[in-house]
This record gives C-alpha cells, sequence and structure tokens, in this order.
C-alpha cells in the first residue's frame, strides 16, 4: 500500500537535514509530508531541499494541528508519524509496517526508560500507561509516542476529536481501543533531539498533563471515572451521617450535600458514558 510520512515541524531545520535523506533510503517511494508550523527558522526550505512536499502555517497551530494538516493531505493509504528532531529512527518505520500487515490498524512506537526526555516526564507516561491499560484492558506500553503507522481511513474518522495541542497521540489511540481497531505496540529506541529544546514546559504544561488523565478516561469509558467517584462521595457521605447520627442523633446537611453529589456525579457519568458512545458511532458503522 501507498505509504505517506508526516514530520510536523517547528524551527526543526537541523533535525530535518539528518532525517530526511534517511527516510528517502528507507522508503524510496513514500510521500513525505513536512508540515511547517510557524517555523522562523529556514525549516520549510531544508524539506523542500531534500524533496518533501511542504505545508507551510502562517503561525504556529500546534504539533496536533500540524499532525491533521499532514492528515488531510497525504495521499498514502498508511500514514506513519514521527518527530522532525531525529529521536525516531527511520530504519525502525518497516518494524512497524510488518505489524500493519498483519492485520493492526495503529502501530506504535513504544519507547523504554531510557527513552524518556527526563525522569519526571518517565514517571508521568508510566502513570499513563497503567491508567489507559486499565481503562482499555488492553496492555498499553507507551500512550504518548508520537512514533506510530496508522491507516489513513481509520484515523481521519477522528480528525474531529483531536487537539490543536501535544496529546494527540493518547487521544487518537484512545480512540482506536474505543473503536474496536487493534492496536500493537513495538519496541524502538530513541535518541536526544537534534536542535532546539522540547517545546514541551513542565511549569506550563503540568495542569495539561494533569488533565491528560481526565482526557484519557472520558475518551474512553466516562462511567470507569465517574462511578468510583460517586461511589467514594456515597461511602463518606453514608459514613458521615453514622457519625452524626451515634454523637448528635440527626442527620445533618453536610450528609444529605455528600450523598446527593454521589447521586449526581454517578448521573453525569451515565449521561457521559452515551456522549461517547455516540461520538463514535457512525451512520456507516454500527
Amino acid at each position: 500500500m501507498r505509504v505517506s510520512v508526516i514530520l510536523p515541524a517547528k524551527n526543526e531545520s537541523e533535525g530535518l537535514g539528518r532525517v530526511l535523506p534517511l527516510l528517502r533510503s528507507v522508503l524510496p517511494e513514500a510521500e513525505i509530508v513536512v508540515v511547517d508550523d510557524g517555523s522562523t527558522d529556514d525549516t520549510a526550505e531544508v524539506a523542500a531541499a531534500a524533496g518533501a512536499r511542504v505545508l507551510s502555517s502562517p503561525y504556529s497551530m500546534g504539533n496536533g494541528a500540524a499532525i491533521k494538516r499532514g492528515a488531510r493531505a497525504a495521499n498514502g493509504e498508511l500514514l506513519v508519524f514521527m518527530d522532525a528532531d531525529g529521536q525516531h529512527n527511520p530504519a525502525d518505520i518497516p518494524l512497524l509496517l510488518a505489524r500493519i500487515e498483519a492485520g493492526f490498524d495503529m502501530v506504535v512506537g513504544a519507547r523504554g526508560a531510557s527513552g524518556q526526555a527526563s525522569t519526571g516526564r518517565g514517571l508521568a507516561n508510566a502513570f499513563y500507561n497503567r491508567l489507559a491499560t486499565w481503562m482499555t484492558g488492553h496492555r498499553v506500553l507507551d500512550l504518548t509516542s508520537g512514533f506510530r503507522v496508522v491507516r489513513a481511513d481509520r484515523f481521519r474518522e477522528f480528525l474531529h476529536l483531536l487537539p490543536n495541542g501535544f496529546s494527540y497521540p493518547t487521544t487518537s489511540t484512545m480512540a482506536f481501543f474505543r473503536s474496536a481497531y487493534p492496536v500493537a505496540f513495538v519496541s524502538v529506541d530513541v535518541v536526544k533531539r537534534i536542535g532546539n529544546g522540547s517545546h514541551i514546559r513542565p511549569l506550563r504544561d503540568g495542569v495539561r498533563f494533569l488533565l491528560i488523565i481526565f482526557k484519557i478516561a472520558t475518551l474512553y469509558s466516562p462511567l470507569k471515572l465517574f462511578a468510583p467517584a460517586g461511589l467514594l462521595f456515597f461511602l463518606v457521605g453514608l459514613g458521615y451521617y453514622g457519625f452524626t447520627y451515634s454523637t448528635m442523633g440527626r442527620f445533618t446537611n453536610m450528609s444529605l450535600l455528600l450523598l446527593s453529589a454521589s447521586v449526581i456525579i454517578f448521573l453525569i457519568g451515565l449521561v457521559s458514558e452515551q456522549i461517547t458512545a455516540l461520538t463514535y458511532t457512525r451512520p456507516d458503522r454500527p
């Protein structure tokens, strides 16, 4: 099948200078699409000189936005997503493509502990992987890896769900699991990025990563998040009622508030579950 390689790039001229020749040697017939996300260096010129198809944005829209632009414009039946900073080895692409040929719809290049940008990032990603494993019932080795191969028609079904920021890998992986599209993970090695430092800033993005945790749950099965929270409120309310009844002989407003909150939280989860089911339902697919 035809293959398109999509590289979102923001000020990655140095990395592209090394990655693109390697890509061409590994996949000489593939379409290479570089999405220039408002770069201020010569990223677009380097990519064009290497024979890549360049899509340029007048200003930075975000990593996810670049992925969506590239996915819409690509002509291949298979889409390869990878970073333009030299972390991903193009020689690993055939390993991912082989798993696609085995019947999978998405294959993710899973990083090991040594491939994490920092200890903090590694711990956060390990937590995301465990949470996603619990939510899906399948072992998730690397939820946030940006190195992956997907079937184009499957991936485009979920473009409207993808954020413009950095969490497109999380969203797309959970969407594939939720829609019963087979997902596989292949262990790959990564190296230190070339050029500018990571665009992720711990203080700025700390809250965003926390929200990813809730997004993982609500994307897949909201009741798995809301039902335990509702049960917790119910048990606390019941326990507090027992305490106040035994010490004061009455039912307090706080007990009523906690018990009412438990019912409200559960009902919100129930409604969210139905909305999620509708989100993943298309007229041509049950």
